[in-house]
Formats: C-alpha cells, sequence, structure tokens
C-alpha cells in the first residue's frame, strides 16, 4: 500500500512564497552543473572546485565529495543507478567522458570521441543510451556499456541536446532550430525540424517537460522559449538578461510542467506560468551570473546552484490555506 504523504498543490501563490530553506556554502568555486536522480532523494553537483559532491537530499546532507583534479568537471548526470554518474572534463586536453561509481571512486568506463568541450549530455530514462553534444560541432550517440560512439550527427554551432522521458525521441537545438530524431531511427535524420521565431543565438539548454508534451529551449540571447513537443508551436517566449559567454542559461519544468523557472544573466531566479505566459514571481541575488537550475522531481521543491547550493521550499507561514490535496 502506498504511504499517503501530505502533498502540496503547485499553485502561483505556492511558488511565490519558496524561498530559501537549506544552502550549502562550502564550495570554492561555481557549481556548474547538478542532477536530481529520478527514484532516490539524491542530487549530485559539479563544480569549478573540481569536485563531484554527491547529497542526500531528504536527509539535507553531503554524503560524498569526489575530487577530479586531473580532469576538472563541468557536466554531471546521474545514470538509473543512483550513484553512478557519467562526466564530462574541463581541463582543455582531454575531452572524454567518463562513467564513475560514487561509491568507490571508480571509473567504470571511458568514452572517447569529441575533440572540443562537451556543452550538452542527456541520459535516456529507458535504457543505457546517452548523447553528448560538444563545441566540436558534433553529436555523438553512446551505449553505457561500450567505450566506442554508436552514432554520430553533425551539426551547425553549439549543440543542445535532450531525450524525452520515455527515451523513444530526442532532440537536438542549435542555432535557432531544434531537429526532433527518431531514436531508434536516428540515422534516417530528423523527422521533424522546429524553428523557435527568429532568436538564432546560440542554444544553451533543451529539455523537455515530464509528460514529453512541451519543450523548453534556452539561448545565449536570454531567451527561454516553451514549444508544444508533438507540433512544434511555439507557446510563449520569456526574456531575461543575457548570460556571459562562459556561462549557461538555464531553465526546469515544474514536475507538472505548468511553471518553468529559470535564471538569468544577472544571477536573479525568476518563475512563469506556461499558461498565461506571465511572470509568477522572481527572487533577486547579489550573484552576478546565471545559477544552475533543477527542479527536484515530484516535489515542490527546486534547486539553485552558483558560489552555492541552495534548496527552495515553500514557506509555509506565507500560504493562507494549507491542506492536502483534495
Amino acid at each position: 500500500m502506498a504511504e499517503d504523504k501530505v502533498s502540496l498543490d503547485l499553485t502561483e501563490e505556492t511558488l511565490q512564497s519558496m524561498e530559501v530553506g537549506m544552502a550549502f556554502r562550502d564550495y570554492s568555486g561555481r557549481i556548474s552543473s547538478m542532477d536530481f536522480h529520478k527514484t532516490s532523494s539524491y542530487l549530485v553537483t559539479a563544480s569549478d572546485d573540481e569536485s563531484i559532491r554527491l547529497y542526500d537530499v531528504a536527509n539535507a546532507t553531503c554524503l560524498k565529495t569526489i575530487n577530479s583534479k586531473k580532469y576538472g568537471v563541468e557536466l554531471v548526470c546521474f545514470t538509473s543507478h543512483p550513484t553512478t554518474v557519467i562526466y564530462s572534463s574541463k581541463n582543455g586536453w582531454d575531452e572524454s567522458l567518463r562513467l564513475l561509481s560514487l561509491n568507490d571512486n571508480k571509473y567504470l568506463r571511458y568514452f572517447k570521441g569529441h575533440h572540443d568541450r562537451v556543452v550538452s549530455l542527456s541520459l535516456c530514462a529507458r535504457n543505457e543510451l546517452f548523447i553528448s553534444g560538444s563545441l566540436d560541432r558534433t553529436v555523438l550517440l553512446w551505449d553505457q556499456r561500450a567505450e566506442k560512439c554508436q552514432g554520430l550527427l553533425r551539426v551547425q554551432g553549439r549543440p543542445a541536446t535532450a531525450y524525452d522521458d520515455q527515451g523513444l525521441v530526442f532532440a537536438i537545438a542549435s542555432g535557432g532550430y531544434i531537429r526532433m530524431f527518431d531514436a531508434r531511427k536516428y540515422d534516417k535524420g530528423p523527422f521533424d525540424i522546429y524553428s523557435v521565431g527568429g532568436d538564432f543565438s546560440d542554444a544553451n539548454v533543451v529539455k523537455f517537460s515530464n509528460d514529453s508534451r512541451l519543450m523548453l529551449l534556452t539561448s545565449t540571447s536570454g531567451f527561454i522559449h516553451v514549444l508544444d513537443a508533438f507540433r512544434g508551436t511555439l507557446l510563449c517566449s520569456y526574456n531575461v538578461k543575457p548570460v556571459s559567454t562562459n556561462s549557461t542559461l538555464e531553465a526546469s519544468f515544474s514536475p507538472e510542467g505548468m511553471f518553468v523557472i529559470s535564471g538569468s544573466g544577472d544571477g536573479s531566479v525568476y518563475a512563469w506560468s506556461v499558461r498565461s505566459g506571465k511572470e509568477v514571481t522572481s527572487w533577486m541575488s547579489t550573484e552576478r551570473e546565471s545559477p544552475v537550475i533543477k527542479w527536484a522531481p515530484g516535489n515542490v521543491m527546486f534547486a539553485t546552484g552558483s558560489s552555492e547550493l541552495s534548496f527552495w521550499v515553500p514557506d509555509l507561514s506565507k500560504l493562507g490555506t494549507y491542506g492536502g490535496r483534495k
């Protein structure tokens, strides 16, 4: 029998009440990437201080810090296993991706193939496949069980990549367009190409909502575009301060896809309603760069990473009526 959780409906009022409930300030460099595990309460971060850190969010504890001094670390993603990650280097001389066991700090596999910085990494939720996009203008398709890439797609400009939740489709965004591929027949080329309304600046991140019905694309010019994932129609575009060349503008859907939260080039965090297209709230910051930002799966909580790691939760005292789901 499923345990009954008292859960809070995510409304505009709930979102407006959110504030930092817990912060970890012991970083000596900016957080460049983070990922929530889909089925456990774990979060992993990668930081410019060359560390990979594993947190148990439920108990608000840092379980492990692993240093990657030799290779540096920029992007990090969980595999299906809560203590195994894939990460990209940040040293400028070795662009391999690595499969790392956080349990015993052992490399399980190296994935060699890119010749420039890897700027996008997306793992398929349903199997062992993943894709990576690099400034060398290639997107490589991988199987975690093999060192050699399984496929190569060439792109124009900086690529952003994402699998949908079912792992049936993946998207590659670059230079104002999103190309949609059937994961089983990607070698036949895209089955559809979506235009994002004349914003031809470099793609930063592309993501699907949890139900795969919506997509978002962020670009270096400070736009966050939300599209219908099936038809490619542009539903709304939000605009924040553009990010610096080395930063990434990251945005994230709330679990049911009704809201989008995003960083901004001035360090602030914004939230919008997908339905109305309007800004719901924003949180100003003393930071000067866009934070990385991820919504926790199935929770009324999101995390931001900058010079510190912050977990944002509703302040119940600000909410008029608090009750479980009806």
